[in-house]
């Protein structure tokens, strides 16, 4: 008894003082290597399972809709799963601006843009791969920063897709609910400026229980590991034993 509970500490002090991103700051880097070295074999975007093209050209599901950014309906965008926004914010760059964010014309500017350019910290956990998924970017664009809940009334806004946004609330398919809380657990592990709610925390945590690890995500862990160099601890967790 005493050696498991040692062990059991031993773990959980691995996982308090795991890290996030500490290797690239380049969201356009990171895409690339999403693309080329994580999804290279598995091209599927995470909402509505739909498959892409080398190109990233998005074969569109039959009986997919969408009724805003139809444009974008047709190529795969990078979605970060915990929106950029809900950890952007606890940034003074992204709420107030920075000196050094002044455009061409001299007049300040905040935000994603300014944050990326004035924060290093930031631009870390922009890139982070393993919050970094392909998905539809028509899905990307209306998702926004909305976020998961289990259920939303009303009908689907994507036709055959399961994926549903009404309200600033998105109910995102089954198939997606156990990567999506993976995701957010992690965020939550490694990032101190990012903490959820006590209500998405109750949600993730049932979720990564009803939707247990795959092959896939545990593949994807480990590649995410080779190219950022940090471990998920939360995937380590669970694909030990997968």
């Amino acid at each position: 008894m005493k050696y498991i509970l040692i062990a059991a500490m031993l773990l959980l002090s691995g996982q308090c003082f795991s890290s996030g991103n500490t290797s690239n700051e380049s969201f356009n880097k990171a895409k690339k290597h999403l693309y080329k070295s994580v999804y290279n074999d598995h091209r599927e975007t995470v909402y509505c399972g739909a498959t892409f093209t080398r190109k990233k050209q998005i074969i569109i599901p039959q009986g997919f809709t969408v009724t805003k950014y139809k444009k974008r309906a047709a190529r795969t965008e990078a979605e970060h799963v915990v929106p950029a926004e809900n950890f952007g914010r606890t940034f003074s760059e992204w709420r107030e601006g920075h000196t050094s964010c002044v455009d061409r014309k001299g007049k300040a500017f905040k935000g994603r843009n300014c944050a990326s350019k004035a924060n290093s910290e930031y631009r870390l956990m922009q890139a982070d791969l393993y919050n970094l998924f392909p998905a539809i970017g028509a899905v990307n664009a209306l998702r926004k920063n909305y976020n998961f809940v289990a259920s939303v009334s009303g009908g689907s806004s994507f036709g055959s897709c399961p994926m549903k946004i009404k309200g600033r609330k998105a109910e995102p398919p089954a198939s997606a609910r156990g990567r999506i809380a993976r995701t957010y657990l992690y965020m939550d592990a490694v990032y101190k400026r990012y903490k959820m709610g006590k209500p998405q925390r109750r949600l993730m945590t049932a979720w990564d229980k009803q939707y247990p690890v795959s092959q896939w995500e545990c593949i994807r862990a480990d590649r995410i590991k080779q190219i950022q160099g940090n471990t998920n601890p939360i995937m380590a967790a669970r694909c030990g034993s997968n």
